[in-house]
C-alpha cells in the first residue's frame, strides 16, 4: 500500500511523461479559464495580471510540497497513500473520500457548463431530452472509453490537451500585438478585500493539478515524473493565463461584464469565426477535464479497496483491460444522476474546501514521512527545511480562512459522514 516496495503491478503502467504533464494541464484548464478574466477584472482591474503571477508563485508552494511527497510512491492512490502512510488509515480515508466528493462534484458541474456552451452552438441541447441524451452520451461515452483501457484515456487526453491550448494559445499570440496598452491602467489602487477575493478566486482556478496524483500505478516512472509533470504544467498554465489576462484586459473595454470574456476577445480579433472557435475550444477543454476526472473518481476506490479500506471487490480489475470495472461503473452512475437532477450543485460547495483540506494534510505530511525510512527515498527533495511546507500551510489556513461558514459546515458533513462510512466497514470487518 505504501512506497515501501515495489510490487508486480496489476494496472498497465502506460503512462509516460508528457503524457502526465498532458493530464496536469487538463486538471487545471478547464471551464474557469473562459469566464475567469471578467471576474478578476470586475474585482481589481488590471491588477489582474500581477495578480495571476502571485497566485502562480503562491500555487508553486503548495506543488512543490506534493512533488516531494509523490516522490517517494509508486502505487495508485496520491493524496490517500500519502495521508494513510503519514497519519494512519483513518486519515487516509478521510483524504480519500473528500477528493473523490471534489472530483465527483467537479465532473457534475463542468458537465453542466458543456452543455450549456454547446447550446450557444445547438440550443435544443439546453433542456429536456436532448439535454438527457447529450449528458447519457457524454458521461457513459468516457466510462466506456476509460474500461476499455489507460492507453485510449491517455491517448484522448493528448489529444484534447492540444486541441485545448492551440485557440488558447492562438488569441494570445494574435492578440498581445494588437492590445491596447493603455487600457492597462495600474493608477487605481484596488482594495484589500476585492483583492482577496480575487486571489481566491485565482488561486481556485489554479487547481486540479492534485487529481493527476491518484494515477501512480499507472505511470512508467512516477517518481521520477510527477515532479517534472506537475512544475511544467504549472509554468504553462501560468504562462497562459497572464497572457490571456493581458488580450482581454486591452481588448475589451466593458471587460467586467463580459460573460463569455474570450470569446468576445476573439470576436473583436477576428470575427465571428474567433468567437465560434472559441466556444468549440471551451466544449474541448472541458471534455479534456472531463477525462481527468473520471481516472481520478475511479483510481480513488481501487486506491482504498486495494488498502483495504472499501471492500475488495473495488479492487477487482478487467481480465482483459486492467481497469477497475465497478469503480468506474460506479463512479459513472453517480455522476450521472446527479448531473441530471442538478443534485451536485450542493456538492460543489464542498468541493473547494476538501481540496484545501487535502492540501492541508499533503503538505502535513512532508516532514512526518521525511522521518520514514521504512519508505522509498525521495526523488525530489525540497531545500530550505520546512520553510517552504510551513508557508503552504500558512497559505492553506488563509484560503480556509476566506471561505463561509455555510461551505465549512457542509464539508464538516462530507467528513462526518466518511468517518461513519469507515467506522461501519471496519466494524463489518471485525465481526
Amino acid at each position: 500500500m505504501t512506497g515501501t516496495t515495489e510490487r508486480a503491478p496489476r494496472l498497465v503502467r502506460a503512462v509516460g511523461r508528457w503524457d502526465l504533464v498532458a493530464l496536469v494541464i487538463n486538471g487545471i484548464v478547464g471551464a474557469g479559464i473562459f469566464g475567469l478574466p471578467a471576474k478578476v477584472h470586475a474585482l481589481i482591474g488590471a491588477w489582474g495580471i500581477l495578480a495571476i503571477v502571485a497566485c502562480a508563485v503562491l500555487t508553486l508552494l503548495i506543488i512543490l510540497c506534493f512533488a516531494e511527497v509523490s516522490s517517494r510512491f509508486t502505487e495508485t492512490g496520491g493524496p490517500f497513500l500519502y495521508a494513510t502512510e503519514a497519519f494512519g488509515p483513518f486519515a487516509g480515508f478521510i483524504a480519500g473520500w473528500l477528493l473523490w466528493l471534489a472530483r465527483i462534484a467537479g465532473i457534475c458541474a463542468i458537465v453542466g457548463i458543456m452543455v450549456q456552451y454547446l447550446a450557444f452552438l445547438i440550443p435544443s441541447v439546453a433542456s429536456g431530452m436532448p439535454r438527457v441524451v447529450l449528458l447519457t452520451c457524454v458521461i457513459f461515452g468516457f466510462a466506456a472509453l476509460h474500461v476499455s483501457g489507460i492507453r485510449r484515456a491517455i491517448r484522448f487526453s493528448n489529444v484534447v490537451t492540444i486541441a485545448k491550448l492551440l485557440p488558447l494559445v492562438l488569441l494570445v499570440a494574435i492578440g498581445v500585438p494588437a492590445v491596447r496598452w493603455h487600457s492597462l491602467d495600474f493608477s487605481a489602487t484596488p482594495s484589500a478585500p476585492n483583492f482577496s477575493s480575487a486571489m481566491l478566486l485565482l488561486v481556485f482556478a489554479f487547481v486540479g493539478w492534485e487529481t493527476a496524483l491518484v494515477a501512480a500505478g499507472e505511470l512508467r516512472d512516477p517518481r521520477r515524473d510527477m515532479p517534472f509533470a506537475l512544475l511544467v504544467a504549472l509554468a504553462v498554465v501560468a504562462v497562459l493565463y497572464m497572457g490571456l489576462q493581458i488580450v482581454c484586459v486591452g481588448m475589451l473595454p466593458m471587460l467586467s461584464a463580459s460573460t463569455r470574456p474570450l470569446a468576445d476577445a476573439a470576436l473583436a480579433l477576428v470575427g465571428p469565426i474567433g468567437g465560434t472557435v472559441i466556444v468549440v475550444g471551451a466544449v474541448i477543454s472541458m471534455l479534456g477535464t472531463i477525462n481527468g476526472g473520471m481516472l481520478t473518481i475511479s483510481r480513488i476506490p481501487f486506491a482504498m479497496a486495494e488498502a483495504g479500506a472499501l471492500p475488495a471487490a473495488f479492487a477487482v480489475l478487467h481480465p482483459r483491460f486492467r481497469t477497475p470495472v465497478l469503480c468506474i461503473a460506479l463512479s459513472t452512475a453517480i455522476v450521472w444522476l446527479l448531473t441530471l437532477t442538478n443534485s451536485h450543485i450542493y456538492l460543489l460547495t464542498i468541493s473547494t474546501i476538501a481540496r484545501l483540506l487535502v492540501f492541508a494534510m499533503t503538505c502535513a505530511a512532508l516532514p512526518v514521512l521525511r522521518r520514514r525510512t521504512a519508505i522509498l527515498p525521495a526523488r525530489f527533495t525540497l531545500a530550505g527545511g520546512l520553510t517552504i511546507p510551513i508557508a503552504a500551510m500558512v497559505l492553506v489556513v488563509w484560503l480556509l480562512a476566506n471561505t463561509s461558514r455555510a461551505e465549512t459546515r457542509d464539508v464538516l458533513v462530507a467528513a462526518t459522514v466518511g468517518a461513519g462510512i469507515c467506522a461501519l466497514l471496519r466494524f463489518r470487518r471485525a465481526v
